[in-house]
């Protein structure tokens, strides 16, 4: 069994990549290919191609996307005050490593294991050698720590067994409760959040505009062109920066992995106003990107919920991830989840206490977790005839 980096996507098959990562858009190779082929994720990015690979008789048995990073700008897990810390006592925290997936704080999978060629033992054996093959790299490449950044709870637990300390976060997701319709949904929900919702959507067509999905091939690089255009005002209004992702980027995607995108585009008058840029699996429908020329009453939550649920409904997908942040999705039908980070952290004094301020928050975030679940939009089971 080979463990190695590598320093480029490219520098492994296609093939034997999908193999490992076969349903997920955000670790599939075309979309690592995407980052690369952009320039998005290079050196000069702060986002440097690191990715690990395990290897057993010419065959790829078990990778995980990795980044060298000299800052924490795209993570979505926030560390700066560590960053911080480390600089007030004359220390480097950068470069560290991360295993994500850049831009794109979404679940998955982070390290992928041939379950077809490898027994539950030997699949202990690889997570425990990849652990240790990640500290040794720390030491090699004078990184301060290594971070995996949004994998599944039970890779997150398998990590904590080995002593990188469990940081939690909250996201909100849409779950499909085995709905037929649109109506059916709302019909769970409770009289005022019901009529709230219904009130946003009838803003919407009040002030004439429509919509039409997009899908695949239909996506062509014209439209794509003007989605990114939304999508780049979107963030000058923001933050006055641009967008962590360039038009090479989407239009990349575009031509290679069409069947995993959906586009929601707004229209008033027959002019494009908006559109969102959503992904798929098999299962789950994921919300990235947005953008909009003008603000329109609603518009957002139309654009990137209600369209989103209303596609998982008619497509009879099981889960809607719309993205990071963003409290106001309770109130719209989505629910709190748990999500999940690893840390290894060299300096040991320091390692203690990042553990006892992420023991702290944790507290904080599982309290903040219970105040949602009480405040839930759906109706109780008592209420469910009402």
């Amino acid at each position: 069994m080979i463990i190695k980096f590598i320093d480029s996507i490219k520098d492994i098959s296609p093939t034997q990549w999908q193999t490992l990562f076969p349903d997920n858009p955000f670790s599939q190779h075309e979309f690592l290919m995407a980052l690369e082929a952009s320039q998005c994720t290079q050196s000069s990015s702060g986002w440097q191609p690191h990715h690990l690979v395990v290897i057993k008789n010419d065959t790829l048995i078990a990778a995980m996307p990795c980044f060298i990073k000299t800052h924490s700008y795209g993570e979505y897990v926030f560390d700066w005050a560590w960053a911080d810390a480390y600089q007030k006592h004359g220390l480097n925290y950068y470069p560290k490593l991360v295993t994500a997936i850049p831009f794109t704080p979404s679940t998955g999978q982070r390290l992928a294991i041939n379950d077809s060629i490898t027994s539950k033992i030997e699949r202990k054996l690889i997570i425990q050698t990849v652990s240790r093959a990640i500290e040794a790299e720390l030491v090699q490449i004078g990184a301060s720590s290594w971070h995996c950044l949004f994998p599944n709870q039970a890779l997150s637990k398998e990590f904590a067994e080995l002593s990188h300390t469990t940081r939690i976060g909250v996201q909100y997701h849409w779950h499909n409760k085995a709905y037929t319709s649109f109506d059916g949904f709302l019909a769970q929900l409770k009289s005022r959040k019901r009529k709230n919702v219904r009130r946003e959507r009838q803003s919407v067509l009040q002030q004439g505009i429509c919509f039409k999905n997009f899908e695949g091939e239909q996506i062509s690089n014209e439209l794509m062109g003007q989605f990114y255009r939304f999508y780049h005002m979107t963030y000058l209004k923001r933050s006055q920066r641009a967008g962590y992702l360039n038009l090479e980027f989407f239009l990349y995607l575009t031509k290679h992995m069409p069947d995993q995108l959906m586009m929601v585009c707004a229209y008033k008058e027959q002019q494009l106003i908006a559109s969102a840029l959503f992904f798929k699996s098999s299962k789950t429908l994921y919300g990235r990107y947005w953008g909009c020329e003008h603000e329109f009453d609603s518009l957002h939550f139309e654009t990137c919920y209600y369209q989103g649920i209303e596609y998982c409904i008619e497509k009879n997908l099981e889960h809607f991830d719309p993205g990071a942040q963003g409290e106001h999705k309770i109130a719209r039908g989505f629910e709190p989840v748990k999500t999940f980070s690893n840390h290894c952290i060299k300096h040991h004094e320091f390692k203690r206490a990042i553990d006892e301020f992420i023991d702290d928050e944790t507290a904080h975030i599982d309290q903040y977790i219970n105040h949602l679940v009480k405040s839930s939009p759906y109706k109780q089971p008592s209420e469910l005839s009402t």
